[in-house]
């Protein structure tokens, strides 16, 4: 086993950022399975030990990092499904961002492509164009996947094209979203302070946190908040962004405007106002450079007092990859507390759902591999497989009556957790971040969760989101990464290098006509259009 993992990473909410995580792992040997019995497997999958066995190699990413694969015999997850179809499967995982990005980049010129690879969104255009993947039109079909489409309907899949090219899917995905804030309850409590419900509370207790010693060591060593740029990207979880009403990445106003809050002319009024609060001196002072999940260090060693995240059991009490229970852990100290908060009140938060991650094939991969990679993938979204890759052996770490599965705690924490947390790595292959399987008629139910857990779902349950209606692609020729690139270059120029926003409408209005970001933009509008059948203009101001 190759594995590359410095350090604890998050996917952040509203961008993919750069990542700096990435593990790799060769096949093992199949000895014995370990599946379920029950089968909504295809009849092609149920022959798949008497057919010639196939090298398979993956691609994927993982929420977190500080999840990886076991060597041998203990990852029954593996074993299961190479002896069941038949397969050796090479996997190289990583959290998405620029350096996963970069690693497929340089696999796909190289020739050293993985057969199949997950990617960023709006770099998957590029590689459709390029002709670098396959197309999947008579390997995706309700005929070939059927338990596929209890996740995905043929309606999503179509809007998921690119320039009317099916050679992108998403893997099955999240209908509900995360999105919150989290805050030290206890260093709340010992400064006499309440949990923040709007943006100057927020500030007045990252003023707190930074200046009134809440961890009462004597030193002047903690932070009122925390987040990354890994050294490219002003982040979108900084405050100014929900104060403005800007926290969502794209949105439809009541108006029937599109905006993209990114580049938007107004956008230079939250540069300025996050400008002011990094002169409060508030702010971990490594933020811009911090790649992917490398702020969630300082918050475990109890130095920052505020983080974000999109992840739903991240400040859970109990569950593997939870930042409180590693707090409690790192600073020894068993009081330590995160409760959820948000501060956008009745203005959305993000747009509601839409496929997210996608799946897609190497161009050179042969046709049996196709097949035969399709066939894992269709099981994976079935009950028995989803229930393998996620919560492991039924009657040894879960318990199914009817339809409802019951995680069997200390069984899951002993074979699976203390093992690399693994199932977040096969469960991420082909059902990343779900945590809901009501798709395939299952409701799970986790002991472990708390009073205080379900405290934080009922924060989720107030958030508001904007309706796109669609996932959205650039018109053909134009390049969405060169214009966000540039987009981001300018919002750190003028974050870092000019003394206001003054001249951000000018590098606005550049990136909009140079980089083609109007005639993208106008493109998304006219696909939001159609989705939802009423006119939608872009507007850029």
């Amino acid at each position: 086993m190759n594995r590359w993992k410095p350090l604890t990473c998050l996917s952040l909410v509203s961008v993919l950022v750069f990542a700096g995580c990435s593990s790799s792992t060769d096949g093992a040997k199949p000895t014995a399975t370990n599946a379920p019995t029950t089968s909504t497997a295809s009849p092609a999958a149920s022959q798949a030990p008497q057919r010639e066995k196939l090298t398979l190699s993956f691609m994927t990413a993982v929420p977190t990092n500080t999840s990886s694969l076991p060597a041998g015999d203990k990852d029954f997850i593996r074993k299961a499904i190479e002896e069941k179809f038949n397969v050796e499967i090479k996997m190289d995982y990583s959290v998405m961002g620029e350096e996963f990005s970069t690693k497929l980049n340089v696999k796909l010129s190289t020739g050293d492509a993985p057969d199949m690879f997950h990617a960023e969104g709006a770099k998957t255009t590029k590689y459709i164009l390029d002709g670098a993947v396959a197309d999947l039109s008579k390997y995706v079909t309700p005929q070939t996947m059927p338990n596929y489409f209890k996740w995905v309907t043929p309606e999503e899949l179509k809007r998921y094209e690119v320039q009317n090219k099916f050679m992108r899917a998403p893997v099955p995905f999240e209908r509900n979203q995360y999105h919150a804030y989290y805050v030290r309850k206890d260093w709340l409590d010992k400064l006499g302070l309440k949990v923040p419900t709007n943006y100057d509370e927020m500030i007045n207790v990252m003023k707190a946190f930074t200046f009134n010693d809440p961890d009462g060591n004597g030193k002047n060593d903690t932070y009122g908040f925390t987040t990354s740029g890994s050294g490219q990207n002003v982040s979108r979880e900084f405050p100014e962004w929900f104060k403005h009403g800007f926290g969502a990445g794209l949105l439809i106003d009541k108006d029937n405007n599109f905006i993209d809050t990114g580049s938007n002319q107004r956008t230079g009024k939250i540069i300025d106002d996050i400008r002011k609060t990094l002169d409060l001196k508030v702010v971990d002072p490594d933020w811009f450079l911090n790649k992917a999940g490398e702020h969630l260090n300082k918050v475990q060693q109890g130095k920052v007092g505020i983080f974000y995240s999109g992840s739903r059991d991240i400040a859970f009490d109990n569950s593997g990859a939870s930042i409180l229970k590693k707090t409690r852990e790192v600073t020894g100290n068993p009081k330590a507390d995160f409760v959820a908060f948000h501060i956008a009140g009745d203005t959305p938060v993000s747009y509601a759902t839409l496929p997210g991650l996608p799946f897609l094939i190497n161009a050179k991969t042969p046709e049996n591999k196709i097949k035969r990679i399709m066939e894992i993938f269709d099981w994976l979204a079935s009950p028995e497989g989803f229930l393998l890759a996620n919560y492991g052996k039924e009657g040894v770490h879960y318990k199914k009556e009817g339809n409802k599965i019951t995680l069997i705690p200390d069984a899951f924490k002993k074979d699976i957790v203390d093992n690399g947390n693994f199932t977040d790595v096969w469960g991420s292959v082909f059902s990343f971040g779900v945590k809901d399987p009501s798709a395939i008629g299952l409701q799970f139910i986790d002991p472990r969760e708390t009073d205080h857990d379900r405290a934080i779902l009922d924060v989720f349950k107030k958030n508001k989101y904007y309706v796109l209606g669609t996932n959205v692609a650039p018109p053909a020729g134009l390049d969405l990464g060169a214009f966000r690139k540039q987009m981001n270059l300018y919002l750190a120029k003028v974050l870092f290098e000019e003394k206001d926003a003054s001249n951000w409408p000018k590098y606005s209005q550049e990136i909009y006509t140079t980089y083609k970001g109007k005639e993208i933009f106008d493109g998304y509008a006219e696909q939001a259009s159609t989705a939802l059948q009423k006119k939608i203009t872009f507007k850029m101001d």
